[in-house]
Formats: C-alpha cells, structure tokens, sequence
C-alpha cells in the first residue's frame, strides 16, 4: 500500500470536507494436507468469513485532515479483521467492532505527515512482510518530489517510529520499529525501487506479551519492480530480507532456527483490478526464514499456523516456503471477485516434525 491512507486519493480529487468509505468481503476458504509440528495431520477445515469497514475522513482545510476506520474481527488480533461465521462463543452473538484507524495528517506539496494510528507510511507490492490490516500507532513523514527527466521521475523518502508496547520507563525500553525507505520510479515509472531498514527494538518472540525472551530485528530489504508490458498491465518483483543481528549466542533459540535470517519474494503480476471488465493473474512465490520477519505482524492467508499453543493471536508466518497463484475478475470499479490458492511447506523443524499446509480462498469484494 503505496498511499498514507485508503483515504487520501479520494480527498485529493474530490476536495470534499466530509468523506465517508467502506467496504464489505465474503470468503469461502477451504484448508487441506496439513500436518502440525508434532507429525499429527490437522482436520480438512472449512469457513465461511466475511469483513466490514467503515471510515470517516473530515478536512479541516487544505493540508490538514482527521480521520478514523472502524472494522470487524477479534479486537486483540491486529493482523485478521475477519469474522468466521458461527464461529462465536455464542448462539447468534454479537460482531465485535474495533477502531483500527485514528489519526491526524498534514499534508502539504511535497510533505505528508501523520501522527496517531494509520497505515504503514510505506511503498510494497505485497503483505509477506507487513500485512496490510496491521495499522501502527505513532507518528510517520514523507517526502516526495517528482522530477521530469527519463532517468528519473521521481524521489521518496518514508520513516516512522511506531510504538508496539510501552513500558511505562525511557522510551529507549519500549518495544517499537523505526522505518527508514528510499522509493524512486525510473524510466517513465517502468522501474521502481524500493530499499529500506526496520529496526525492531525489544520485541517478543510470541505475540500478546505471551513470550519468554525478547529480540532486536535489523532487516535490510531490497525491492524492486520493473513493468514489462502497459496493455494488459504485465510487472515482474522481486524483494530480498536480511536481518543483520547475530542470534548465534542466545540459547532461547534453537540452534537450528539461530541463522535463518534471510527472506525472498519473487512475483509476477498480469492485469489489474481497476475497471469494469479487468482481470488479473498473479504468481507469487515466497521463502521467509525464521527471523527474516517478524512473523505477526505478517500476512495470516498462507496457512492456518497460529500461536493457539501459547495462548495468543495472530498467525506464525516465518520459517516456510511456498507459493500463492491468485486470480481476480471486476464485475465494477469496487465490485470484484479473487481467487487465491497457497501451497506452504515449513524451512526448519519447531516440533518434531516439519509443518505444511494447503489453502484455498474465494473472497467477494465490495466497496463504497
């Protein structure tokens, strides 16, 4: 999500004082072939699931705006907004709703600045890294200039600090990510590049202050895309992981799991969702080591690995291999229809034995 917040277009081109949006998805999702860490084949599991938003945007002039985002989901589960259906505690309870957006931005020229809690202020082409319902709190700036040469269109700069828990002491204590990107478009915006540092400072090793030791990630990433076709839309990606602290002499890890520190995404992306009419095939393919990422504040649609063992949300999407093929159909602008199958395999044993998992999922999309 290349844009500040889902908001901002819509408030640039309209110019209106009060914006509302929203959206509503139906999944139908179907797991299968899939063995958990102690060699025990998990139940085939189907779910039907569906998720809500609504937000509210409102200008206070020119520059400045406030908004906020409500959605549906278990509010202590930052990655998943969907809601399985009879999967309540109760007969026919109540849908909890949560507010995932609240935040004031500024936004000038060539500078965009937010504080409060929003989407991450950074240009990616995929959720293998950061998922996109994950919404930090903090305070993030951009800075972009365009520029009319061939060589180069234009220059952006995006950092944040993002407070994950505070410690009640020195800020220094917290448990936060710092983010540092360049993102620039070459050649009539045919090549983009995208390198950046996370710096994640005191962070549990399980979700929900549910872990036994904390870590320091420093992740060096590498991105690029390059456009190989304009008609039908036609883009190859690729992006490389490298976390640079040395885990070699903390015993809380297992010293097989002590070096996987390296991720790679390689995608392939044909046609686009915008219109009536469009279509779109996309291949991903993934290989994320252990601490390459910090796995819970990734993408959860791979596969069903969770923390449950531990007591905690969110979904533990490190340490695997595999690929994602997905296809998508625009009935209308905000009106389409995707396809998405995942085939995941586990790099290392956590268990006894090595994890895997199939997935399929049907998501019927609206907005508003």
């Amino acid at each position: 999500m290349a844009n500040l917040t889902v908001l901002e277009a819509q408030i640039d081109s309209t110019g209106k004082q009060l914006i509302f949006t929203g959206d509503f998805r139906f999944r139908i999702e179907h797991d299968w072939n899939s063995t958990n860490a102690k060699g025990i084949q998990r139940e085939d599991r189907s779910r039907l699931r569906y998720r809500s938003r609504f937000g509210l945007n409102y200008n206070l002039n020119k520059k400045s705006s406030f908004g906020f985002r409500f959605r549906t989901g278990n509010l202590d589960d930052q990655q998943g907004p969907h809601v399985t259906i009879g999967g309540n505690t109760g007969e026919f309870s109540l849908v909890r709703i949560g507010l995932e957006k609240l935040f004031y931005q500024y936004k000038s020229k060539y500078l965009t600045t937010w504080v409060g809690k929003n989407a991450f202020p950074l240009k990616k082409e995929n959720e293998l890294f950061l998922n996109n319902n994950v919404f930090p709190e903090g305070f993030a700036l951009r800075l972009k200039k365009s520029f009319d040469k061939k060589l180069l269109n234009s220059l952006q700069f995006n950092t944040g600090h993002f407070i994950i828990q505070s410690n009640n002491k020195t800020f220094d204590q917290d448990a936060y990510l710092q983010v540092f990107q360049f993102a620039t478009e070459h050649f009539n915006k045919k090549l983009n590049l995208f390198p950046a540092l996370y710096y994640f400072n005191n962070i549990n090793n399980f979700p929900d202050q549910k872990g036994s030791y904390t870590l320091t990630y420093s992740i060096l990433h590498f991105g690029a895309k390059y456009k190989l076709l304009q008609k039908p839309n036609f883009s190859l990606g690729i992006e490389y992981y490298l976390n640079t602290q040395d885990y070699s002499q903390m015993d809380s890890i297992p010293r097989n799991l002590r070096n996987e520190r390296e991720g790679l995404v390689i995608t392939a992306k044909l046609g686009q969702l915008k219109k009536k009419g469009d279509w779109q095939f996309n291949l991903y393919y993934a290989r994320l080591e252990k601490f390459s990422i910090v796995d819970y504040f990734a993408q959860n649609d791979w596969a069903r690995w969770d923390y449950t063992s531990v007591n905690a949300t969110g979904s533990r999407l490190s340490n695997f291999q595999g690929v994602e093929i997905r296809l998508g159909y625009a009935f209308e602008e905000q009106f389409n229809l995707v396809l998405r199958t995942y085939f995941v395999r586990q790099l290392e044993k956590e268990g006894s034995f090595l994890e895997d998992g199939d997935r399929i999922r049907l998501d019927l999309n609206i907005g508003f």
